[in-house]
Order: C-alpha cells, then structure tokens, then sequence
C-alpha cells in the first residue's frame, strides 16, 4: 500500500512539473519573440472571440495572425487556456478552433488577390 501512495505521488509530481515546464516554456516563447507587441488591441480581440467564443475574423486581423506567425499564435493560445479563468474550457475544443483560425488566416492571406 505504501508504494502506491509514493507512485501517487510521484505521478502528481510528474504531472505538476510538466505543466509548470509547459508553461514557462510557453511565457520564454511569447517574452523571446515580442508576442505580445505584434497586433493591434482590436485584431487581439477578434481572434480571441473567434477562438474562444463564437465570432469570424476579418480580412485585416487575418493579416495580423500571420504576421504573428504560428508559434506565438500557438503559445498564446495554450498559455490563455492555463488561465484559471478558462478551466471549464475543452483544450482540445479550443486547440481545434485555434488550428482552423490559423488554416483560414493562412489560406486567405495566401491566396491570389481578384485582378480588377
């Protein structure tokens, strides 16, 4: 019985440090490459809402994203869902709708303007 209160323990241990690794991983990522300082306050919000809640992202923020780029998107991303104030949220929910933000962005930003 005593060996698997240490495995127990161990393992919330384990768990612990992974995700405090996780998340200082995620902060040096966003400090390092000025994450915070590449968009626009009102692009931050659009994507934040069309991630997080219900809601599209023009044109111009998609613009924004990309410039972003997919590494600061992503660790913005997984460091909002550390926040205790969206626990109740699906991470894998969220991680998707993050991806399919991302994919949209991509392809729009990459696609071939209409000749006028």
């Amino acid at each position: 019985m005593a060996s698997l209160n240490v495995y127990s323990v161990l393992l919330v241990l384990f768990l612990t440090c992974g995700v405090v690794m996780a998340t200082k991983e995620n902060d040096q990522i966003i400090k390092e490459s000025n994450c915070e300082t590449k968009m626009g306050l009102p692009c931050v919000l659009e994507a934040f809402t069309s991630i997080f809640n219900t809601g599209s992202i023009s044109n111009k923020c998609c613009g924004e994203l990309v410039v972003l780029g997919k590494v600061c998107h992503s660790a913005l991303v997984k460091r909002t869902l550390e926040n205790p104030l969206f626990k109740d949220l699906n991470p894998a929910t969220i991680i998707a709708k993050s991806i399919q933000t991302w994919n949209n962005c991509l392809a729009l930003i990459d696609s071939p303007s209409p000749s006028a």
